[in-house]
């Protein structure tokens, strides 16, 4: 039925380590972890911890990618011409990215699709994951403070704020986009 969450019953003993078991039965759900990406390197940072996450889980990760509209200070910077291509190729771009985006992650094992939207980030997020029935949203923040913040909003913030579901969010700078990988 709609809305109901698959769930994978088993009898056997369950491990707890140690060669201990745990006899009874119990229920695996199954996940759903929406990904918020907007295509930059940044928000791609959430990836390998949802991958570290799906080890043990039998998780599905929904890509989403969200299409925004034409601001009207891209109109103006684009001297007032905006054709219906402009907002096609946006499109493009967003599918485009979300499929090697789901190839490099369903190469990996991992259960994926991709879902593109259209409208205000956080609110398509927040509405992506109620149809989805995510029960997880990841995302990265841009990690903007002040000015930028004022005017930019706060994409995470909002999702954070409203989201009937956990979010996991990390916070990339500058600076951590800079900084050097530790060393094995």
């Amino acid at each position: 039925p709609e809305g109901v969450r698959p769930y994978a019953y088993a009898d056997d003993a369950l491990p707890i380590g140690q060669g201990q078991t745990i006899s009874q039965p119990y229920i695996v759900a199954t996940i759903c972890s929406l990904l918020a990406l907007d295509g930059s390197e940044r928000a791609e940072a959430i990836l390998p911890i949802v991958e570290q996450m799906a080890g043990p889980l039998d998780a599905e990760f929904v890509l989403l990618r969200v299409v925004e509209p034409i601001s009207p200070a891209e109109a103006m910077a684009s001297a007032g011409v905006v054709t219906p291509d402009t907002f096609a190729l946006r499109e493009m771009d967003a599918k485009r990215y979300l499929v090697g985006v789901e190839s490099r992650l369903s190469k990996k094992g991992l259960r994926v699709r991709k879902e593109t939207a259209f409208g205000p980030p956080a609110e398509e997020i927040l509405a992506a994951a109620k149809a989805t029935g995510a029960d997880l949203i990841a995302m990265a923040t841009h990690g903007r403070s002040g000015l930028g913040r004022i005017l930019f909003g706060s994409v995470a913030e909002t999702v954070l704020r409203a989201s009937p579901v956990p979010v996991l969010m990390i916070r990339m700078t500058a600076e951590s986009d800079a900084a050097p990988e530790p060393s094995a």
